[in-house]
């Protein structure tokens, strides 16, 4: 296995992005990442239904998440 890049962001539900939680190469395994629940200047979003994508190597998935307050 070799490293690849990823991307891990988070978007509204009319499809705008919200903040990049990762941007790089990374060696292959499990990892995890918290969000904070910030947009990209670090403003506090509301609460509610947001998607996001992650992609890493030809590896590629959206998914739903729900951020309570």
């Amino acid at each position: 296995p070799e490293e690849s890049y990823v991307s891990l962001s988070v978007y509204n539900t009319q499809g705008q992005l919200v903040r990049t939680l990762v941007e790089s190469r990374q060696e292959p395994g499990y990892k995890s990442v918290r969000w904070d629940g910030g947009d990209e200047s670090n403003r506090e979003v509301a609460a509610g239904i947001y998607l996001y994508h992650i992609q890493a190597g030809k590896f590629s998935q959206a998914r739903r998440m729900l951020l309570l307050k």
